[in-house]
């Protein structure tokens, strides 16, 4: 498979397996968050409510596109994902995997709420900064810092919207409903009894839509840790996409040629200055070989991993020197730029991408673990949160506004916590009926201890196995 070798076509087979069993346990992990509700007001018996919460994840990995993936891949260096040799590569894979499969199942098995979105990322962080200490690091920073400030903001706040926002839409609720439809909607589920059809409607639609965004959220972090792991591994299959004419990225090379003739080098920032020289050499290593004769119209299996190393480098060179307020580009010149730049129709079009086998393996692993190991964390989140019964009004509230939170995020290819977004709305939602008195201190204290060690801890933990990784192999 892919002609390599047998121990590096077995390293690749166990990674593969592990980036699988990653997106399995995060299935089983985040699937209460998305079936407690229906689960604990009746709407749905549990199997059914899992069968069908795991359609709904593999429908959304297969629906989602690939930002939220191309931005955990991004979060790596480029010097890290370039590498040409393959066990360091392999080193990576495990290190990150491993971390993050430990954590989870910890987590799991003390019934705890624990986000996979922070586990991954602290992983890749780890991963990143036990790279900086390696001697065939020359660029310095090993962590794209600006990306995962980005993506720690978005891990932030979003539990902290998706309280507030539970909150807002129980108080319009307790307002706008009318009197007779109130009583219905926020009174305690009777034992065994199904609510009435127009609640059950509102619940089994709210569930479908988090599992649906779960899926196109956290099912891309599986997508891009396949795609870390392919990169890696196997860079001349998988390190551009190859059934695109390399002589289309013309266009796009006279597009940044364009910007650059444009800017005055005199007005840059020192680094600015050397990012725009470095930019023209990688510019001209890609038309010289878009204008040599190409076999079958593709890039050369031996030249894709330097032609992946000058797109990633080109992209983020020129993204930062528009930055530079000596840059002082147009909207006309800066709309140039991004329309050579992009996934869509720049050059990230030959970066930023996914096989179609490589989703649907993700969509069948996240949607089969949907189905099994979801019991802990369901009886967390429908009984140990709020000291009263999940209502109606409670559970219907906290999903809407996980799914309205997730569903953005994905537009916006952000990774958000869809453990984290579910409880903290959950929590919220207990805060409007009776205030803070409602929710359950330990719960909610071990809730937030796992929100705040998840991140440091499984840093920690892909940091020592990359180093032990590449001491072994």
């Amino acid at each position: 498979m892919f002609g390599l070798e047998t121990d590096v076509f077995i390293l690749l087979f166990i990674s593969l397996f592990a980036a699988c069993a990653f997106e399995f346990v995060n299935g089983f992990h985040d699937t209460a968050n998305a079936v407690a509700t229906v689960i604990y007001t009746n709407s749905l018996k549990p199997t059914v409510a899992v069968v069908w919460s795991g359609i709904c994840n593999f429908t959304g990995v297969l629906l989602g596109g690939i930002g939220v993936a191309m931005g955990i891949v991004n979060l790596l260096p480029v010097e890290l994902l370039v590498d040409q040799n393959v066990y360091h590569s392999v080193a990576m894979v495990l290190a990150l995997l491993l971390s993050a499969i430990i954590w989870n199942l910890g987590t799991w098995y003390f019934g705890l709420p624990s986000s996979s979105s922070h586990t991954l990322i602290g992983s890749i962080l780890g991963v990143g900064l036990a790279f900086s200490t390696m001697p065939e690091n020359k660029a310095g920073s090993a962590v794209n810092w600006d990306k995962a400030g980005e993506t720690g903001q978005a891990l932030l706040l979003s539990p902290l919207l998706g309280f507030s926002l539970a909150i807002v839409l129980m108080f319009m609720l307790r307002r706008l409903v009318p009197a007779e439809t109130k009583d219905q909607l926020f009174k305690e589920p009777k034992k065994n009894s199904a609510p009435p059809s127009w609640i059950r409607g509102i619940l089994i639609v709210t569930c479908s839509l988090v599992s649906f965004f779960h899926g196109s959220n956290d099912g891309q972090k599986g997508v891009g840790l396949v795609m870390l792991i392919l990169i890696g591994i196997v860079p001349f299959q998988f390190a551009v996409k190859s059934d695109i004419d390399p002589r289309s990225m013309q266009s796009n090379i006279v597009g940044i040629e364009q910007t650059i003739a444009a800017l005055d080098s005199n007005q840059l920032s020192p680094a600015n200055r050397d990012r725009l020289a470095r930019t023209r050499t990688e510019l001209a290593e890609l038309k010289s070989m878009i204008s040599a004769p190409l076999v079958d119209n593709k890039i050369p299996n031996e030249e894709r991993i330097n032609v992946r190393r000058d797109l990633l480098l080109i992209n983020s060179n020129m993204n930062k020197i528009a930055e530079d307020e000596g840059a002082n580009l147009s909207s006309n010149q800066l709309a140039v730029l991004k329309k050579s730049l992009n996934e869509e129709t720049g050059l990230r079009r030959y970066t930023d991408y996914a096989p179609l086998w490589v989703i649907l393996m993700i969509a069948l692993s996240l949607g089969l673990g949907t189905m099994i190991g979801w019991r802990r964390i369901v009886v967390t989140v429908g009984e140990k949160i709020g000291k009263q019964h999940l209502t109606y009004a409670q559970g219907a509230s906290a999903e809407l506004v996980a799914a309205s939170m997730i569903g953005l995020a994905s537009a916006l290819k952000l990774p958000v916590s869809t453990t984290h977004v579910l409880s903290s709305g959950i929590a919220g939602s207990m805060v409007a009926s009776k205030g803070v008195k409602n929710l359950q201190a330990d719960t909610v204290r071990n809730i937030a201890l796992a929100w705040v060690l998840t991140l440091p801890v499984s840093l920690l933990l892909s940091f020592t196995l990359y180093i032990f990784f590449r001491w072994i192999l």
